[in-house]
Parts: C-alpha cells; structure tokens; sequence
C-alpha cells in the first residue's frame, strides 16, 4: 500500500469568515495535511482555532511564515495578497489566492476546478480564485458551453450580505431588528463601505455591488464579465451583468439567459446534461415546486441549478435559475478543490 504524502498547507486570513471556512473544508476533505500553518493580521494574531481536535495558535503572516510550506491559501484582502504571495512562492509554495488582486494577470490562471482545471498545468507560483457569482454561474454553463456552444450571457444575481463581510451581516440583523421594533437605522456599510451613502440593507434589495466604473456597471459586474471570459477562453463572448445585494445571510441566486450557438436543444435536454455534470445538482419540478433556494443551500459544495426554461421567441435561448453557497463553492471549497486538482495533477513537490 503506497504511503499518502502529505503537505504543510498555510492559510492567510484564517480568522476571517472565508478562511475559517476553509479551515472546516480541509478538514471535512481530509486534506492531506502534515501541518497547519493559520496566519492572520497582527490584530488577530493569538487566536486559537481548531483542526482535527487540535488547537492551533494563528500567527502573524509575515514572509518568513511560508518557509517550508507546499501550499498556501490566501483569503485576507488584496493588499495582503499582493505584498505576501509572491513572497510566498519566493519560499517554494503555491498560492491559491482568494482574492481580487492577480484574477486578471495574462501570466495567472483563473480557475474552476470543474470547467478549466488544465490551466492549472500553466502556473508560476499563484492561482486566482475567480469572484463567488462567477464561479458558481461558469460551473453551471461550461456542460452547455462545451455540448451546445455559447453565444451570449445575461445575467442579474441576488447576493447574499455575506459577501460583503461579518460586519454587513450583523448590520443588516441589527437593522432588521431595530425596524420590527419601530426604531431608527444608520446604515453604515453597504453598499460600499467606503462609499459616500450608505443605505439600509433589512427589507430591500440594493442595485449596487462594489463601486461604478466609467461603463456605468460596478467593478462586481465587470469582474463576472471579465473572469467568464478567461475561464471559458472566450474573449469574443458576449456577456452583462446586473448585480443586486439582497437581504440573505449567506447563498448567492443568479437569474441567468443564454443563448447557445447550436438550435433545436429542449429544455429536456440541457436538464439531462446538467444532471450529469459535475458539481451541478439539478432541481427542476415545476409541478412539486422544487427549484433551489440559497436557505437550503448553505453549508453545501454544489452549485444548485433549477427553472430551466426554453425562451419563447428565441430557439437558441434559455433560461434557468442558479444558487450557491457563496463561502463554499464561492470561496473556500473553490479554493480547497484547485488544491486537491494540484495534488492530483501532481504540481505540489
């Protein structure tokens, strides 16, 4: 019987609500994991976490914090990710990087283990891990995309506050609390933390993810139609999106249209696919009213797919209706499963 190697993995930002998530997935993955290094900010720094039954102290990540370590999953802000992954790769590790920082270098793979896992061959030290609402949507499309071919994307996604952080979350349970009781809210989070107005989040749906770019859309609709592109190798795609924040705790929904490049498909058809590809659970009964819903997806690595429906004036286009666990498949499980594909690939030495 062939002894299993294992590796010293580090996560950066494991205080954070992604790379605690992580954290649980190496775990519940059974990770081939010699030792866990959790790193975290300085203000951080001491915290006990649990792996395995073991109680491992998060240490400040400074350069020095990556030597011998084989790989290294970044969820800790983009500033982070910038100063200490490549620092992290100049002391032999690879870099899953969760965030936005290296997405769309030329030189860097952007990668969903289920539609591109080859990109993975073409690293120099660091992956990106796509935006969450790309994820789950390219898993969902790339079966059609390959069998079908793909012209055209609209998109418009319902996402959780979640995605936004711990503080948004609690702002939005605090304000909904607050209004049931008839009193006053000062938002101060969202849209954008830093933003000049801030509205209420509890009982609303805000038409505004990340800042507005020059186009018009915000820098969250640009990054699902950028990174599609480079996922799917398909510069020449078109794709828009409308990206909305809606009062769920945690679950991104997605509204997705399609238009595919072969006719004559049946909605029987694209279901029959999707029931079979990977990462995909399929749940489509109109007449039982099964659909997903981001309550009953939370704590679930699949990407939810239900409501396909044929347009009904165009015979190349669809409709169907996405969910997912943002800090799942969104985040950490993304992140977990490039690394099992390294193992597998055999790129980790």
């Amino acid at each position: 019987m062939t002894e299993r190697k294992e590796f010293r993995v580090a996560v950066v930002g494991a205080t954070g609500a992604v790379g605690q998530q992580m954290i649980k997935t190496l775990e519940n993955r059974d990770f081939p994991v010699s030792e866990l290094v959790l790193l975290s900010s300085a203000r951080s720094a001491g915290s006990k976490v649990i792996y395995k039954g073991n109680e491992i102290t998060v240490e400040e990540a400074k350069p020095e914090s990556f030597a011998g370590v084989d790989i290294a999953l970044f969820s800790a802000g983009g500033s982070v990710s910038k100063q200490l992954a490549p620092e992290a790769v100049r002391h032999g590790a690879i870099v899953v990087d969760n965030t936005s920082a290296f997405r769309m270098d030329e030189h860097i793979p952007l990668v969903v283990p289920e539609v591109n896992e080859e990109d993975l061959l073409n690293h120099n030290g660091i992956i990106a891990n796509p935006n969450c609402s790309t994820i789950q949507m390219v898993v969902a499309l790339e079966p059609l995309r390959k069998r079908y071919g793909l012209d055209k994307i609209i998109v418009s996604t319902y996402q959780a506050v979640s995605g936004a952080g711990g503080a948004a979350v609690k702002e939005m349970e605090d304000q909904t609390r607050a209004i049931l009781d008839g009193k006053d809210i000062d938002p101060q989070i969202l849209p954008v933390k830093s933003g000049e107005k801030h509205y209420q989040i509890a009982f609303n749906a805000i038409p505004q993810i990340d800042t507005f770019v020059e186009n018009g859309f915000t820098y969250e609709e640009m990054k699902m139609i950028n990174e599609t592109k480079k996922i799917m190798h398909m510069p020449e795609l078109q794709i828009a999106a409308t990206c909305v924040r809606l009062p769920v705790g945690t679950g991104h929904s997605e509204s997705v249209y399609i238009e595919m490049t072969e006719g004559g498909v049946s909605a029987t058809d694209v279901k029959a696919l999707l029931a079979e590809s990977p990462g995909v659970v399929l749940q489509d009964d109109p007449e039982q009213q099964l659909y997903p819903m981001p309550a009953l997806c939370v704590g679930k690595r699949d990407v939810f797919v239900g409501r396909i429906r044929k347009d009904l004036d165009n015979d190349k286009g669809f409709h169907m209706w996405v969910v997912s666990d943002n800090l799942l498949k969104g985040a950490a499980w993304n992140s977990v499963q490039i690394a099992e594909s390294l193992v597998k690939l055999g790129l980790v030495k």
